[in-house]
């Protein structure tokens, strides 16, 4: 079986070294750029998954995930110094799909990646061939969606969907109309505890789905708000 592919992109030697120490020892396999640019140029189909630092010379973090979501759906974990919630959401607006602020603890770091690597086993088409050959798709009111890796088709259209917004709207159409709470969806998709603020996480990635899969995204078909509720799918029969 081969190892996990991560790749770092830091311009703070020292972190990259204690992370690459760190992910090494866990089994994975490490490669480090120290600005964005050589990000890009280390990057391909079999990287895992990038670490990324926002606050980097040259060309930003949050410009180098622009550029991989172009060409790539692999989890993007972000590393900032910056703590505040708007810049999180800029982050996740940017195409992550996780935020660690700094200075963090190597056991928070860990599970993080851990958790972003699980689901794109899951998710984004390394799950086994077995499972692929099957072939099993949801199919509703013109939206197809793998439900073993990341493939959705919108009127035969393909939708290019990042880890989480695969994985939302995964959960929501396993069960159509269902009234998923920003806290229902939190705690299914990022499988973590659900505080208070993370209600705006949800929302930048139920707004992004929308321009994916939504003819009008102010005036949504398919993902519905419920009005101090929350999110639905609405399957047609509403």
């Amino acid at each position: 079986m081969s190892k996990e592919q991560v790749l770092i992109v830091e311009d703070d030697a020292d972190i990259r070294e204690g992370v690459r120490i760190l992910l090494e020892s866990e089994d994975y396999c490490v490669q480090e750029a120290e600005n964005g640019r050589a990000g890009l140029e280390l990057l391909n189909d079999k990287t895992d998954l990038v670490i990324l630092d926002v606050m980097m010379p040259g060309m930003s973090g949050l410009r180098t995930c622009e550029e991989i979501r172009k060409t790539s759906n692999v989890p993007v974990l972000f590393l900032t110094a910056k703590a505040q919630e708007s810049d999180k959401l800029i982050g996740l607006m940017a195409g992550g799909d996780d935020y660690l602020p700094k200075p963090f603890s190597y056991a928070e770091l860990l599970g993080r990646v851990k958790a972003l690597l699980r689901r794109y086993k899951v998710y984004m088409g390394s799950a086994s061939s077995d499972a692929k050959k099957q072939e099993p798709y949801l199919e509703m009111e013109g939206v197809r969606i793998h439900e073993s890796f990341n493939e959705v088709y919108v009127n035969g259209v393909e939708k290019d969907m990042s880890d989480i917004e695969y994985h939302i709207l995964l959960l929501m159409m396993q069960h159509p109309r269902k009234i998923f709470s920003a806290q229902n969806l939190y705690e299914s998709v990022w499988e973590e505890p659900y505080f208070y603020s993370c209600n705006g996480t949800v929302m930048v990635h139920i707004r992004k789905l929308r321009v994916k899969i939504e003819k009008d995204p102010k005036n949504p078909r398919y993902i519905k708000t419920v009005w101090g509720k929350g999110y639905k799918f609405d399957a047609g029969n509403s």
